[in-house]
């Protein structure tokens, strides 16, 4: 069944393809506008894409208001932009939950972000439940990850 961009089906929930299919053929962005435009519909996805705000932190650099509205796209942004498609396009399914089945959570933080991970077991195999990441304000670079 297709519901707001997501195809759910009996082993879980995944992106639909045509959103998918999108989000690849996308060529990389010359302006801010068309740059928010694709973190817009990534974003959208970014529970299916581990380390999201990690590995858009260069493109969403690139969106501040002191920088200029054609953008300086060097390679870091370009393994970025090429990364988010990758995964998207490879995204796992993300598996419905169980609550008579044991939880798995894992969290990870560093000097750009965070990330937390819940896992389920489901035929003897840790499966993604959800994914959750954001970018660490700047304030908040000055807190130990420990």
């Amino acid at each position: 069944m297709e519901y707001l961009g997501h195809i759910i089906r009996p082993d879980g929930l995944s992106p639909m393809q045509t959103k998918v299919t999108k989000i690849r053929e996308t060529a990389g962005p010359c302006t801010k506008r068309q740059l928010n435009s694709f973190l817009g519909l990534a974003g959208y996805y970014r529970k299916f894409i581990p380390h999201f705000a990690t590995q858009a932190c260069p493109l969403t650099d690139l969106t501040k208001k002191r920088q200029p509205n054609q953008l300086e796209w060097e390679e870091e942004q370009e393994l970025a932009f090429n990364n988010l498609k990758r995964h998207l396009s490879t995204s796992p399914v993300l598996l419905l939950p169980d609550v008579k089945t044991t939880f798995t959570l894992r969290t990870d933080a560093s000097n750009i972000g965070l990330e937390t991970v819940l896992l389920q077991e489901a035929d003897g195999v840790k499966r993604l439940v959800a994914i959750a990441s954001r970018k660490l304000m700047p304030r908040e670079k000055n807190y130990s990850t420990i």
